[in-house]
């Protein structure tokens, strides 16, 4: 038997997930699509394993205007799949309609799934799914995800059709005028063309499709030609191309939707309705969502999470498997540089993964519920108003939130933006929060040089919640980055009930994504780490001040010096604080006072810092600490949300570009103001950097760039 492939494809919040995962079960694969940061789905169905499952991104629409829509558009009309499983909101027929007659007209096979049945029945309306399949030319099906009901005689219906060797497709019926039009332009169409596909060609062509257009680069005579078809049929309609198939699909909707559809009492409140007077209310709206997202914080980082990530740092592998293993080594007699490599190395970079994982797991989990209910929705609709304001998404402050717990699940958590430049701008900035395993350097520097003064800590935070705001400000002015923060133009879901089976299998693909990908990059780092911290350039085992990394510390140092801190020891630290930020605090106890345990605030090394450090110098070591590159396993968790190691250079250069400016402007103006240092190079300098800042928060923006890296008008 032939393999089948079905393509779910659904505008976002219609449930088709939930269908995936109900159709697939634990048989799915998750990764992303080549050379973009949107998730990948594909699994087969567990009913049939020859049918292969390709969960595409929910999309309003197959017009190239983001990645989600590239990417959907791409794979339908490149990869063939043998039939479309349309999954449409059947409270929200107009709305989701619309991509229903996209889907038509690239002439593959559609089965339309009216999912959300049960939402529609309790609101007192109806759908008749025969007249509906009797307008749109193609199988209708009913069902309801959440309950699971007719989930499964969906893609028995979807294999059936894509079986059906009478098979013709149908189109929507528009304006006679333009179709006549369109039937004009399909006779430019080249034969390699297949006929099921020239509708679409057509259209795309009417609509001035840049991307179509360069695909079938016709000489510039028939481009001439269609353009005056074009035009003409602009004059008829008295307005742009684009717009009048917007209007004529839109009218063949509302005829539809009245044909098949009845409604009881269109200005009865629903219940879904009823609670957002209360969740997106202007005035209560911030407080229900700071709750909710505090909530999700308290139970993902400070209490379920922080117990399983104890538990695996201190029991399992701070206990159990090196005891484990060393037995077993010794038992073998392993050379002792083995031992060392393996219990320091490998176990150690195996457990700063997993120790990560409860904390990772649990978010995963709080987030898959609030995105199953339809809270999520609502959070990036109340947010983003304010966050657009900095040039960021709404969705960019679940990030942040998270990030002052860690900043594995906070780069993760960008997965909840669509759009692909506020993703990687909000992954880039979403670090500046200083996460948990900051506040020991916090500590540090604050016991060290501030032991009375209390606005240490707090200037932490307010820090780098400023980096955040005038980074998106900056960057937004950027061509990489520039143009508005995407606006959300979805429909509210109604609320319901999570699906336990859905929720469980999102946050065990995510688990195991996070697993596999951040992993290995911080198991192979953890490894050199040790290789160079043990060893000496003869490959020798030696102290730690005379090894390998003590000899690149002292090269790198100078670097530091217009910092304030420009010794080995300092640069070190840093260093090894990419391992995990804690490692700061250890590091100084080894180098300062020759120490292999100190406490979390390290007060036995206070005196020895002190010399070492001045206190605006000790706290220009804190801030560029708090705001450079994460530890390796942030920075794994980036490159998986980056894709390419291109970008992933892009946030880490940039995140320690300007940790380096911020740090550089504190302490040379610092050291002038409370140090009575001479005013010179140093500070003028320090002056010149704030004006550039300046500069780059007021300037115009730059051309944005478009999808082929080419300069367009913003």
């Amino acid at each position: 038997m032939k393999e089948i492939s079905i393509a779910l494809a659904g505008n976002p919040n219609s449930g088709k997930t939930s269908i995936f995962n109900e159709l697939t079960g634990t048989s799915q694969y998750v990764g992303n699509w080549p050379g973009v940061t949107v998730e990948k789905k594909e699994g087969t169905w567990r009913k049939n394993k020859k049918v292969k499952i390709q969960d595409l991104p929910g999309i309003y629409s197959l017009s190239p205007y983001t990645p989600e829509e590239i990417v959907a558009r791409d794979y339908l009309l490149h990869q063939q799949p043998e039939v479309i499983l349309n999954v449409v909101d059947a409270s929200n027929l107009e709305r989701n309609l619309y991509l229903t007659t996209q889907l038509l007209e690239t002439g593959i096979p559609v089965v339309v799934d009216l999912n959300m049945m049960d939402v529609v029945k309790k609101m007192g309306n109806r759908v008749n799914e025969e007249k509906l399949a009797y307008g749109l030319g193609t199988p209708v099906v009913c069902t309801s995800a959440v309950k699971g009901d007719g989930v499964e005689a969906a893609a028995e219906k979807a294999e059936k059709w894509a079986k059906d060797k009478t098979f013709s497709p149908t189109f929507p019926s528009y304006d006679r005028k333009l179709e006549s039009a369109l039937s004009e332009i399909e006779d430019f169409l080249p034969s390699t063309i297949s006929s099921r596909q020239t509708r679409w060609y057509a259209i795309k062509l009417f609509e001035r499709d840049t991307r179509v257009q360069a695909e079938l680069s016709f000489s510039e005579e028939i481009q001439k030609e269609i353009e005056e078809i074009i035009q003409i049929s602009e004059k008829i309609f008295a307005d742009d191309s684009e717009s009048i198939l917007i209007n004529e699909r839109y009218e063949f909707i509302v005829k539809l939707v009245e044909l098949c559809s009845t409604k009881k009492d269109s200005f009865k409140l629903t219940w879904s309705d009823k609670i957002d007077r209360i969740v997106t209310n202007r005035i209560l709206a911030i407080p229900v969502f700071a709750f909710v997202m505090w909530l999700v914080y308290y139970i993902s980082i400070q209490t379920i999470g922080t117990m399983g990530t104890d538990w695996i740092n201190d029991t399992l592998f701070g206990t159990i498997i090196p005891n484990a293993a060393t037995g077993a080594m010794v038992s073998l007699h392993i050379a002792g540089w083995m031992q060392a490599l393996v219990l320091d190395g490998i176990i150690a970079g195996v457990g700063a993964v997993l120790g990560f994982l409860p904390q990772i797991a649990t978010l995963f989990f709080c987030l898959a519920v609030l995105e199953d209910c339809g809270y999520m929705a609502r959070i990036a609709f109340v947010m983003d108003r304010f966050f657009r304001k900095f040039g960021l998404s709404g969705k960019s402050f679940i990030p942040m939130l998270i990030a002052t717990g860690c900043g594995v699940p906070a780069v993760m958590a960008t997965r909840t933006i669509e759009n692909e430049k506020d993703r990687r701008m909000t992954v880039m900035v979403t670090t500046f929060m200083p996460c948990s395993a900051k506040l020991p350097i916090i500590a540090l520097i604050a016991g060290a040089f501030f032991p009375t003064s209390s606005w240490v800590a707090p200037s932490a935070y307010f820090i780098g919640i400023a980096a955040i705001v005038l980074s998106g400000i900056m960057l937004k002015k950027t061509a990489l980055f520039s143009g508005d923060p995407a606006p959300f133009i979805m429909e509210l879901p109604a609320y319901h009930m999570p699906r336990a089976r859905g929720v469980l299998q999102q946050t065990w693909n995510r688990s195991v994504a996070f697993v596999k990908k951040a992993g290995t990059i911080i198991f192979v780092a953890c490894i050199l780490i040790w290789f160079m911290s043990s060893y000496n350039f003869q490959l020798k085992p030696v102290a730690e001040d005379v090894s390998i990394l003590a000899a690149i510390g002292n090269v790198v140092a100078p670097l530091f010096a217009p910092l304030g801190w420009g010794n080995w020891r300092a640069t070190v630290a840093t260093v090894t604080g990419l391992i995990a930020k804690e490692n700061v605090v250890g590091t100084f106890g080894i180098l300062y006072g020759g120490m292999a345990e100190v406490s979390e605030n390290g007060h036995e090394v206070w005196p020895m810092l002190q010399v070492a450090f001045t206190s605006v110098s000790g706290y220009s070591f804190l801030i560029f600490n708090l705001l450079c590159a994460p530890c390796f396993a942030a920075i794994g968790a980036i490159h998986r949300e980056m894709i390419t190691w291109k970008w992933t250079g892009i946030a880490i250069g940039y995140q320690c570009g300007l940790a380096y400016l911020v740090s550089f402007v504190v302490y040379q103006l610092g050291s002038w103001f409370f140090e009575n240092n001479n005013f010179g190079l140093g500070q003028f300098l320090a002056i010149g950097v704030i004006g550039g800042i300046i500069y780059a928060l007021v300037r115009k923006p730059r051309k944005k760039l478009d999808m082929a890296g080419v300069p367009s008008a913003i």
